[in-house]
C-alpha cells in the first residue's frame, strides 16, 4: 500500500464495506479521534498496534548548509511513533522456524561427493645473485 487509496481499498476488502465512501468516512473517523486524543492527552495507545506520542524538541542552533551560516531552530512537538509488541513480532519472526518448515516440505536431496581440495602449489626456487 503506498497511499491512502490504496489503504481505503484494502480496509474495504478486509472488512467487506460495500462502499469507498463509508470506507473513507470510517478512516478519517480513525485518523480524527488518533488527532484528538493526541490533542487533548499528548499520546493514543492501541493495544497490538501501538502508541502515537507528541514529543517536544528544543530549541536549537543549526548550520545552513548552502552559506554556513548558523541559524535558530525553534522549538516544536513532533508526532513519534512506537510499534506495539505484537506488530513488531509479526515482522520479527524467527527465521530459524521459517527454514525448519520449508526442510520439512522439501524432501532431502542427495549431496555430491565433497572434492579433494587442490595440492598446495610449489614455490619457485630463490634466484642466485
Amino acid at each position: 500500500m503506498a497511499n491512502k487509496a490504496d489503504l481505503i481499498a484494502k480496509i474495504q476488502e478486509i472488512a467487506g464495506i460495500e462502499s469507498k465512501v463509508a470506507t473513507e468516512k470510517a478512516l478519517n473517523a480513525v485518523l480524527e479521534a488518533i488527532k484528538e486524543g493526541l490533542k487533548s492527552d499528548g499520546s493514543v495507545q492501541i493495544i497490538g498496534f501501538g502508541s502515537f506520542e507528541i514529543k517536544e524538541r528544543a530549541a536549537r542552533t543549526g548550520v545552513n548548509p548552502a552559506s554556513g551560516e548558523k541559524i535558530k531552530i525553534a522549538a516544536s512537538k513532533a508526532i513519534g511513533f512506537k510499534a506495539g509488541k505484537a506488530l513488531k513480532d509479526e515482522f520479527n519472526k524467527p527465521k530459524a522456524a521459517k527454514a525448519a518448515k520449508a526442510a520439512k516440505a522439501a524432501p532431502a536431496a542427495k549431496k555430491a561427493p565433497a572434492k579433494a581440495a587442490p595440492a598446495p602449489a610449489k614455490k619457485a626456487p630463490a634466484k642466485k645473485k
